[in-house]
């Protein structure tokens, strides 16, 4: 399987990074093809331009989105590991998905205003992997709208029996190096079946 992993979290030495490694790692072990795209080490330009939103009704030429749009053609599984900041996607996170999931690349706009047409039915597996500061009870009163966004929003565009994981390490805020160790563990599990 083709596995694309899209990674966001400014600090190198972060607890992010700690489970992006266990995500490549128990993916490689299962015998995945893997990319990484790391949006904060590649210098991703989140900011849709003025010209850019003027013509969102095609695909973006801007000549940097070119490999991201080839990954998303290449891509079989899609799985995202980020931080949840204020309850959703970091803003790096949500300007990829703004830059490189638009027309023409994942989806079309048919002339006559009729259903979306997915250009990404090939992906089968959406996942996401994150850190959340607030408890688990708190991220579920505010509706955890970053799970929402991908694994309801993005996740309508794939094949139509997608499987979807979602792991989160809730209360991070008050984490011990016990919980994050068995967070890990629980990422190697869940992905083994993934």
């Amino acid at each position: 399987m083709r596995c694309l992993v899209v990674y966001c979290h400014p600090v190198p030495e972060s607890f992010s990074a700690a489970v992006r490694d266990t995500v490549l790692a128990a993916l490689s072990s299962r015998g995945c093809e893997v990319r990484l795209v790391d949006l904060y080490a590649e210098g991703f330009d989140p900011v849709v331009g003025a010209d850019e939103r003027r013509h969102m009704d095609r695909a973006p030429t801007d000549p940097k989105l070119a490999p991201h749009i080839e990954n998303l053609k290449w891509a079989q599984a899609i799985l995202f590991v980020y931080p949840t900041w204020w309850y959703g996607l970091p803003a790096m996170l949500k300007g990829w998905l703004d830059r490189v999931w638009a027309t023409d690349v994942a989806f079309k706009l048919p002339p006559d205003g009729g259903r979306i047409v997915s250009l990404v039915p090939h992906i089968g597996r959406v996942g996401v992997v994150t850190t959340c500061g607030a408890a688990w009870w708190i991220s579920m009163l505010m509706g955890q709208p970053g799970r929402k966004t991908i694994l309801r929003g993005l996740r309508a565009l794939c094949a139509p029996r997608t499987r979807t994981l979602y792991l989160a390490h809730y209360d991070m805020d008050k984490s011990t190096p016990q919980s994050r160790a068995a967070f890990l563990e629980k990422v190697k599990r869940k992905l083994a079946a993934f």
